[in-house]
């Protein structure tokens, strides 16, 4: 097959690669490992606790440090993808995860957890963007609404199957060493993500260019926007992340100061390409309205729906008393939801659109108001807890046809030498809205606690969820009238 001189990748006008499909499992498996170990820790850290003899700042950085990590590199690796070759960062950075996982398995002391943890989101950071870079490089049309649609069901599947494995491994590890096959576990599928990489990918997808000045090279890696745009996330999350840990005013500081940053990196990005450079980021893309508002959107939906999970485990296991095992298992229905709708969403994407992710967030937000009826008549002692495993499967169903089919619409029209730096930005926003979100809505929840019980403060919780869903809402209504307006180009 012809490849671009540039970047090693398939020109558009060629014929889809007969082996797309072994590549997109290949891309799965990796996904779902670090997603899985994503979503597995949060009911790990009591057994942490016990096992290490961890404080609550230390617990906190188990957790801060990874989603750091992640959030800082994503943008500057999927960039790197995009010129020196996706698929060798995306075996280096399943290598590095693996290692680092059995790293953090094998840690002896609660700083050497946390610095694995550091590594592992490093790790994390490389491989997600050349997942997302290679599905828009290898899949076109409907088959790219298919393939982001097996993506999104390996999302939902991880964020469900994360806390039931971990609660599984715990119990049979016992309290004070369970925790420990949470990482574990990860060594044999990495194992596995490598080998089919090695077998599956074209050649020219894992060979590195080496017919290129390193000068170059490093021109087109764009270091200073790099190290610009990398700080400027690391102050803004930073002071949300340890938002739990009563941080001093000082951390605080960090918010604006990586605002500033972030200008900062949006004029030394239009500085370099007046320069005929070629930038980490062509800006020009965010004047593309399909990008720009799906990337609004995905980040104000992350702001809110991710603390659902947080909020749960809370009331599960501190509210109600339930084990791990119990607790993780309340999200089991939402994930098998969650991955057959975003299979069917794949299918489908490309006829309904945009509405189809208004339809999803539709459901999400029936699924929270359902979810607060149960948790104030559990309060009042009428029905059980359990029913939210009914009430959940809303949110599953509306997860799935939101993520994957966002995905497809927002990069659609993206050219495909900044797939991966713009799955970057969009995942980003994803990290940024996340962290921010979890602090927020759990502060306001544990303040609603000292005041009142348990079921007020989830419900305070879910129904602040539910007012940043309507902002996510509203920019999918305006997007869908634009595109009413002016049909966007296929």
């Amino acid at each position: 097959m012809a490849n671009d001189t540039d970047t090693g990748t398939p020109r558009q006008d060629q014929g889809q690669d007969p082996g797309r499909w072994r590549i997109l499992i290949v891309l799965l498996v990796a996904i779902f490992m670090s997603l899985v170990s994503v979503s597995s820790v949060n009911v790990a850290l009591p057994s942490i606790q016990e096992g290490l003899g961890a404080s609550q700042s230390q617990l906190q950085w188990v957790l801060s440090g990874y989603a750091l990590t992640f959030g800082v590199v994503l943008v500057a690796a999927g960039r790197a993808g995009d010129i020196l070759g996706r698929g060798p960062l995306f075996i280096g950075g399943v290598a590095l995860f693996t290692l680092s996982s059995v790293a953090a398995g094998l840690a002896t002391d609660s700083t050497m957890l946390v610095v694995a943890r550091f590594v592992q989101g490093i790790g994390s950071g490389l491989l997600n963007p050349q997942g997302v870079g290679m599905i828009q490089q290898y899949f076109r049309g409907a088959e790219r609404g298919r393939a982001f649609g097996a993506f999104g069901s390996a999302v939902g599947v991880s964020v469900g199957v994360g806390p039931l494995l971990g609660g599984l491994l715990i119990q049979l590890g016992g309290v004070h060493e369970g925790w420990r096959w949470i990482f574990f576990i990860n060594l044999p599928v990495g194992i596995l993500a490598i080998v089919l990489a090695l077998l599956w990918f074209p050649r020219p997808l894992i060979e590195r260019r080496t017919d290129r000045r390193v000068g170059g090279i490093i021109r087109e890696l764009d270091p200073v926007g790099a190290l610009l745009l990398g700080v400027a996330i690391f102050a803004i999350l930073l002071p949300f992340m340890e938002a739990r840990a009563q941080v001093s005013a000082w951390l605080w500081a960090l918010l604006p100061l990586g605002v500033l940053l972030g200008v900062a990196w949006l004029m030394w990005e239009r500085f370099y390409q007046r320069r005929g450079n070629s930038p980490m980021v062509d800006l020009d893309i965010f004047r593309t309205c399909s990008f720009s508002r799906g990337t609004a959107l995905v980040g104000l939906y992350f702001l809110g729906v991710t603390s659902v999970w947080v909020l749960i485990a809370l009331y599960f296991q501190e509210g109600l008393g339930h084990t791990p095992l119990e607790s993780g298992s309340i999200g089991l229905p939402n994930a098998v939801a969650s991955a057959l709708s975003a299979t069917w969403a794949g299918r489908h994407v490309l006829r309904l659109g945009r509405r189809l992710v208004i339809g999803g967030m539709a459901s999400v937000l029936l699924g929270l108001g359902l979810s607060v009826a149960v948790i104030e008549l559990h309060g009042h002692g009428l029905i059980s807890e359990w029913w939210l495993l009914l009430t959940l499967t809303f949110v599953g169903l509306g997860q799935g046809a939101v993520v994957s089919p966002n995905q497809t619409l927002t990069l659609a029209e993206v050219p495909l030498e900044y797939a991966g730096s713009a799955g970057g930005i969009m995942q980003t926003g994803q990290r940024v809205g996340t962290s921010v979100g979890i602090a927020v809505i759990t502060a306001a929840a544990f303040t609603v606690l000292g005041s009142g019980g348990w079921s007020t403060a989830i419900s305070t919780g879910f129904g602040l969820v539910a007012v940043v869903l309507i902002g996510a809402l509203a920019v999918g209504f305006a997007d869908e009238r634009s595109r009413r307006r002016e049909p966007a180009t296929a």
